[in-house]
């Protein structure tokens, strides 16, 4: 269901025959029609994450999180915690090998870290009074860890334990996060994108180590996004930066800028 509202080709029928609020065909502004319209908010929604195949949360500047149906347009639960407003979420899947379980983890300007139980609604882990806000979060499933993004770049285990953290001297902080192969992760931080190698220790101890620092954009970075395992992307507003072509240093494999937005694909 909601893989077809996210631009699958097989429409559902009984999203057709329940809708929430029917829109008109004629929308002069608007070319397309809302099959649902989802109220709850009272301010800017920023985030939209999918659950499963029939709920999505929604959060952003009230400082709520919201689960829906998105089959009936119904609001299943409102998770209330965060007094600011949500500055990232994102989903954590934990297996036990028989079942199963997704949580929501979702940060805030409150400078606290939630994990949710989007089934009952209940914040089942929280973590405040960190030095500063998180901007972004990143899931490892196959380490079974996660990480926050901020002015420092800390990794969790799913016990909400600090494992490791580097500390991160750029004004902005860490902007977008990316996994990449062989235990690594990409961190946006202003115009560099910096990549860390996670490693285990005998002991099970982990630690984080920088390989290397990519510097080819001339604007703070905005976007990172993985293509697929050999390569990835990265995208930002580079003013009157123009197109650099292909270059070999820090395997940059091309760039891009369209209407002055640089995006580089790169081979980790």
């Amino acid at each position: 269901m909601l893989r077809w509202i996210l631009g699958g080709r097989e429409a559902q029928g009984s999203v057709e025959k329940s809708p929430v609020l029917c829109i008109g065909e004629e929308q002069p502004k608007n070319w397309f029609t809302e099959l649902q319209v989802l109220k709850g908010h009272f301010d800017i929604v920023r985030f939209l994450v999918q659950i499963d195949d029939f709920r999505c949360a929604s959060a952003g500047d009230d400082g709520l999180v919201l689960v829906w149906n998105v089959e009936t347009g119904e609001r299943l639960q409102e998770l209330r915690g965060h007094s600011q407003q949500i500055t990232a979420i994102t989903t954590f899947t934990c297996n036990n090998g028989l079942t199963s379980h997704t949580s929501l983890l979702t940060a805030s300007s409150d400078r606290s870290l939630s994990l949710w139980d989007p089934d009952t609604g209940n914040r089942v882990q929280t973590i405040s009074d960190l030095q500063s806000s998180v901007k972004c979060l990143l899931v490892l499933e196959r380490l079974c860890v996660w990480v926050s993004g901020g002015e420092e770049l800390c990794v969790w285990n799913k016990d909400f334990q600090l494992q490791c953290h580097k500390q991160n001297h750029s004004d902005t902080g860490i902007t977008a996060l990316i996994e990449l192969p062989k235990n690594c992760i990409a961190a946006a931080m202003d115009k560099q994108i910096v990549i860390y190698r996670l490693t285990f220790s005998t002991d099970s101890s982990l630690s984080m180590a920088e390989i290397r620092c990519l510097s080819d954009h001339q604007d703070q970075i905005r976007a990172l996004i993985n293509v697929n395992d050999g390569f990835f992307a990265s995208g930002s507003h580079a003013g009157d930066f123009g197109g650099s072509g292909l270059k070999a240093q820090s395997n940059l494999i091309g760039s891009c800028d369209p209407l002055l937005s640089v995006a580089y694909f790169y081979q980790p």
